[in-house]
């Protein structure tokens, strides 16, 4: 049995480092951008995050792509 694999959609998530709390830990919180094109280039991603993170008053602790498919059986 044959899979195909058909891509649904992409999520830019940025993960920015909004303080830290009474013990000294790095606080988080996610800004997500949902929408982008599947087939966009890891590098445009990244570009476009990078340029998100400037317009940001947090500090930019990570970068993440999701990436979603659907999976259907080749007849």
């Amino acid at each position: 049995m044959a899979v195909d694999k058909i891509p649904t959609g992409t999520t830019l998530r940025l993960q920015l480092q909004t303080g830290v709390d009474e013990n000294g830990d790095p606080v988080f919180r996610n800004k997500s951008l949902t929408n982008v094109k599947p087939e966009a280039l890891d590098q445009d991603v990244f570009d476009v995050a990078q340029t998100l993170a400037g317009l940001q008053e947090s500090i930019l602790a990570d970068v993440l792509r999701i990436d979603s498919a659907r999976l259907e059986e080749i007849v």
